[in-house]
């Protein structure tokens, strides 16, 4: 498959030797630091926390390298550059969602908690069944947003080097697999750490220096960016509401429950409420939130504009029929703008978005697996910290392999739609349990247990009988079937989205589970309430 005006060669852009030179060259420099990080890793408090070391700055640039995944890089600019105003609702709801995580949960779920979600969950009730839980979808939430950053690896190698076969692109997802592995083994939360402030330091300046790029070449006039935009997609109203989301009356229900799944998604995200442990107070954690805002909000800005001009400059003709389709945009921008050069470098941005990330969710998943499930499950919490960080580097290696077999299977896949799944489990399975554990006296132990296998099992039953699997017609570009399944079809859920059912349930749940029970622990929960509001008793920037 050719790429018009674009690719010298078959589906290669720019030179695979350098492409591939300059990803090398970072991946060197981040082990390095990596390693260097892992001199301190003494306790289990360095290895999930960070040692609580870091400070709000250090920690909201971290958050912000941890949230502005490869969805938020390529699936967004994608998403803007065929579909234009929907496709930059991503952005706005990913970006508002932080003031929900801001408001309602950063500071009292730093003082309430250790090291994971299920320390807040299960603070007041009863350890093992709520613990069981909330490992569970955690490691749901994981397992999707890794299928994301997985199958984003392989549409931009796919793209890059010219490697068309499945085969190829399932070799490439397995070394990030492995490098991903490398960095939580070696470096735990430290090292992963530092390396998502690398990573979004080079995100936000390689979009910036793309951002004013484009301006230029539109004499800084955006009115005029966007009228090219619109005769490069052949009078598609790109600039009007309604292109992907408004056709049926379903796509706009759609368009409500996917805005509903990113806006109160975040605050459910374990991987993100786990940064918050990594700073020694709650005042931090919230400016932490303060600074990760900032940034991410000047970057979703950048992708309008990134967005626009690869539907400008590029063409959503040559996009879609790219071997990552949407995914390939903004390194097809890259290479529009700035030749093999500039390609190479925003491709070891977007590889390092993608490891940066990956680590962060495999960090996450093995300490769920290890504190919540090994420890306070299994151990009944007599494991001592040497045997808990074991069996969490045993089990970032399990979680790495089905990582990796997960993003072969979704190679292919708009990452920003499948960012947008893992939202909504954790906005169905998390979010009501969190809300409810910090604000409601009255909430016990079925109340948590009803809301998060409720919400979970709702949302992920609607996901696989959702057209998003199986069901979708066949690209006319492409001429393979938009659903995850080739040849298949056993929807029976209209909604791509489950969120705007699971999520209300998930809460109807944790209520009617509370109420139907007489359990009720009112020492643990003024307790909770006193720790939350002041961090009294808080854990503090040392090991315990």
């Amino acid at each position: 498959m050719s790429l018009p005006t674009i690719a010298p060669a078959a589906t290669e852009v720019g030179s695979p030797a350098l492409n591939i030179s300059i990803f090398g060259v970072f991946v060197l420099i981040t082990l390095a630091i990596v390693i260097r990080a892992s001199r301190n890793n003494r306790s289990a408090a360095d290895f999930y926390a960070g040692g609580r070391a870091f400070t709000g700055r250090q920690n909201g640039i971290a958050i912000a390298g941890d949230y502005l995944s490869a969805a938020s890089f390529l699936g967004i600019a994608g998403a803007i550059a065929l579909n234009g105003y929907d496709g930059f609702l991503y952005s706005i709801g990913f970006l508002v969602a932080w003031l929900v995580a801001l408001l309602l949960v950063a500071e009292l779920l730093r003082n309430a908690g250790k090291y994971t979600m299920a320390d807040v969950l299960s603070f007041r009730l009863k350890q093992r069944p709520v613990r069981m839980a909330a490992a569970i979808s955690t490691l749901a939430v994981c397992f999707f947003y890794l299928l994301a950053q997985m199958s984003g690896a392989g549409g931009l190698v796919a793209l890059l080097l010219g490697i068309d076969d499945k085969a190829g692109q399932s070799v490439v997802i397995a070394v990030v697999g492995v490098i991903m592995i490398a960095y939580v083994l070696i470096g735990g939360m430290k090292g992963t750490t530092w390396v998502q402030i690398i990573k979004a330091v080079l995100l936000i300046l390689g979009a910036g220096v793309m951002f004013l790029w484009v301006l230029g070449k539109f004499g800084l006039n955006l009115s005029s960016l966007l009228g090219d935009a619109v005769q490069a997609s052949g009078g598609k109203k790109v600039l009007d509401p309604g292109l992907q989301y408004g056709k049926t009356g379903t796509t706009k229900i759609d368009f409500i429950s996917l805005s509903l799944a990113l806006v109160l998604g975040t605050a459910g995200l374990p991987h993100v409420l786990m940064r918050f442990y990594t700073v020694p107070s709650s005042r931090e954690a919230r400016k932490s939130v303060e600074w990760a805002i900032w940034l991410i909000g000047i970057f979703y800005l950048f992708t309008l504009v990134l967005g626009y001009g690869a539907a400008a400059l590029v063409g959503p003709k040559v996009i879609a029929a790219a071997p990552g389709k949407a995914n390939s945009a903004a390194p097809l921008l890259a290479y529009e703008l700035g030749g093999e050069l500039l390609l190479g470098v925003i491709s070891a941005v977007a590889f390092a978005t993608i490891l940066a990330v990956v680590a962060g969710l495999t960090i996450t998943a093995s300490a769920s697996l290890s504190h919540d499930i090994y420890n306070s499950v299994i151990k009944e919490g007599t494991a001592s910290a040497e045997d808990e960080v074991r069996v969490a580097r045993i089990t970032a290696v399990v979680i790495g392999i089905f990582a990796i077999l997960g993003g072969i299977l979704a190679n292919g896949q708009n990452i920003a739609f499948l960012v947008a799944l893992a939202f909504a489990i954790a906005a169905s399975a998390n979010l009501p349990t969190i809300l409810y554990s910090l604000f409601w006296k009255r909430f016990n132990t079925r109340g948590a247990l009803w809301s998060i296998y409720g919400g979970l099992i709702t949302a992920l039953t609607l996901i696989v009988f959702s057209p998003v699997v199986s069901g979708k017609p066949v690209d006319p570009v492409t001429g393979k079937s938009l659903s995850m399944l080739q040849g298949t079809d056993f929807h029976w859920f209209p909604l791509d989205n489950p969120g705007i059912i699971s999520i209300p349930l998930a809460f109807v749940l944790g209520w009617l589970g509370t109420v139907t029970s007489k359990e009720f622990n009112a020492a643990k929960y003024a307790e909770m309430e006193v720790r939350s509001l002041t961090g009294h008793g808080a854990e503090k920037a040392v090991a315990h």
